[in-house]
């Protein structure tokens, strides 16, 4: 589905992507794993257009998408999720994922005024949609909180219900874990199965935590220094001399001969 070639995103003399090239399969979940600084977070802006590359090229399903903003990909169905999440804190859960959906009539101040039947049975299809979403999320008992209430995990799984309210074809998880506890974090994890399984969406997912990665993700792609270093299954990933010289700073030979 996504192919990244030859990728590079410089910073003045600082190369945060060098070079990354690498494929995610239609219908996988796949881990995007490294140290701080490696340049994930980097390649996810720049395939979602946050970022502008340097050089290299971007295609989804065979379409060249390199440099296009991120309203023009969110129509495309690639969306992607931040590591801190944005949610609009002055208005409800459900009301947060009834702003979701694009070229509402409602936006329009000639539709207001002659198109209000119109309006009334968009909203009513966005309330119902909304709650389908809260429900499949486990969160409908927070429907009518405000978002700015919630939890860190809570927060992340309403992002996540963001992504539900369009049709996305493939998600950028960043760093979904960060600041969430564990039942929650399983909660989420159960999400992100049951719409690959059920919903038919690819996901990519950077994240630290190695057990969820290991629980979810197959294959798992490991960045270090702007580059893509290995990929494969967690096993293998986990016994890979280059992987653990990344993260350790030494291999397991040195650690054996030391």
């Amino acid at each position: 589905m996504i192919r990244v070639e030859n990728l590079h995103r410089h910073f003045g003399g600082f190369r945060a992507v060098d070079g990354a090239s690498l494929e995610i399969a239609t219908g996988s979940i796949t881990g995007l794993v490294g140290p701080n600084g490696a340049g994930k977070s980097t390649l996810f802006n720049v395939i979602a257009g946050a970022l502008p590359p340097t050089s290299g090229r971007v295609t989804m399903d065979g379409e060249d998408i390199t440099g296009l903003a991120p309203h023009e990909l969110f129509h495309k169905g690639l969306l992607r999720t931040f590591q801190i999440a944005h949610e609009f804190s002055s208005m409800t859960c459900r009301e947060n994922l009834m702003m979701v959906p694009g070229a509402q009539s409602g936006e329009s101040l000639w539709s207001a005024w002659v198109h209000r039947a119109r309006i009334r049975e968009e909203e009513a299809a966005l309330l119902k949609k909304a709650d389908e979403v809260l429900d499949f999320l486990t969160i409908s008992h927070l429907k009518d909180e405000l978002a700015g209430n919630l939890s860190g995990g809570q927060k992340k799984l309403l992002e996540l219900g963001r992504t539900m309210m369009v049709d996305a074809k493939v998600v950028f998880l960043d760093e979904v874990g960060a600041g969430v506890n564990r039942t929650l974090l399983n909660t989420i994890g159960d999400a992100i199965q049951r719409l690959n399984r059920e919903r038919g969406y690819t996901f990519c997912v950077i994240e630290h935590d190695m057990d969820f990665i290991a629980r979810l993700c197959d294959p798992v792609i490991v960045m270090a220094e702007g580059k893509v270093l290995a990929e494969g299954s967690i096993a293998e990933i986990k016994s890979d001399e280059r992987v653990i010289e990344a993260y350790l700073g030494t291999g397991l030979k040195n650690k054996e001969t030391a």
